[in-house]
């Protein structure tokens, strides 16, 4: 199973204590640049314009990020956890993701799902239609996606979106494109569209929801002729590290149950190291091939070598 880096771009309020943000993205690039030399197999930049709760800290847009990043960071994957598919014109999505491709040399990996976040779509102008609808503009979009990295032109007449003739030139470095993430558990729709459209699916449950929801897929696999093997299973988990189960249980954030379902600590990579050692295991066991870490302490870049150290060098 490889691990992977959930960068901090200000979603939690990691940078509520800075008041230059040059300074802010400066200890971001830090970060990056120690998960690559550590092993972290992608760095995932999530898609967000403000903060999970009050607003007011800093929050780093994922596309420019991962842009800059591109030319600083020379072995990990990089990719997006995940784009909203309503912030941004698919055409121009499939344009930016294939020149960010060219700009890493063939290392993006394109992460893209329905969008949840209702505050944000209203802050910034968003409409926010249900959920059904969103899932429908989402198998829109990837159908358009898809069709400009071909190269050719692509004509598209749907029902939210469209294109005359669009023509993406350069598509990319990696064939027949970047791999694209799906992301969401929806079992009905959206891992349906995995089965279609999708190179990669992310799940972020615990470990048993993942492992069934895995299965969910792959019958989504069987009845579309999908071969499941071929499809990358990641999930997304959350890291606190402590000297005894209890300390780190203790110091789960408030926010957890917004983003991760159920009780975060008694699946979470929380604990003490030979804690999260089994926890890897379940996850591993889960049919998990890669498991995205967030981190308690953020900031700080002794926490992921650490984490490496002890979890990836071995």
């Amino acid at each position: 199973m490889k691990l992977s880096y959930y960068l901090p771009t200000g979603t939690t309020h990691e940078f509520a204590g800075y008041t230059d943000p040059v300074a802010a993205f400066a200890k971001l690039l830090e970060l990056a640049k120690v998960a690559d030399e550590s092993g972290f197999a992608t760095i995932w930049a999530p898609d967000h314009f403000i903060p999970f709760g009050p607003s007011g800290s800093y929050v780093f847009e994922a596309w420019t990020t991962l842009a800059a990043l591109a030319r600083e960071v020379g072995t990990a994957r990089l990719g997006q956890l995940v784009t909203g598919n309503g912030y941004r014109n698919p055409a121009l999505l499939a344009k930016m993701a294939s020149t960010l491709d060219v700009v890493s040399g063939g290392r993006l990996t394109f992460g893209i799902g329905a969008g949840w976040y209702e505050e944000e779509y209203k802050a910034f102008g968003y409409d926010f239609p249900g959920a059904g609808e969103r899932l429908r503009r989402l198998e829109e979009a990837l159908k358009i996606i898809h069709a400009l990295w071909t190269g050719n032109p692509a004509t598209f007449d749907g029902d939210y979106f469209s294109t005359a003739g669009a023509v993406s030139s350069p598509t990319g470095v990696q064939l027949p494109h970047p791999p694209v993430m799906i992301a969401g558990g929806g079992e009905k729709v959206t891992l349906r569209l995995v089965a279609l459209y999708g190179d990669l699916c992310n799940v972020q449950e615990s470990p048993d929801e993942v492992h069934r929801k895995f299965q969910v897929l792959a019958r989504h696999c069987e009845t579309v002729g999908r071969d499941f093997s071929r499809i990358t299973k990641t999930s997304t988990s959350y890291c606190i590290i402590a000297d005894t189960d209890e300390e780190a249980r203790a110091a789960v954030p408030p926010w957890a149950p917004q983003v991760f379902p159920g009780e975060l600590a008694d699946y979470g990579l929380i604990g003490t190291v030979d804690t999260i050692r089994k926890r890897l295991e379940v996850y591993r066991d889960a049919g998990v091939d890669e498991l995205i870490v967030g981190f308690r302490d953020a900031l700080d870049a002794d926490t992921l070598r650490t984490f490496a150290t002890e979890f990836i060098a071995t």
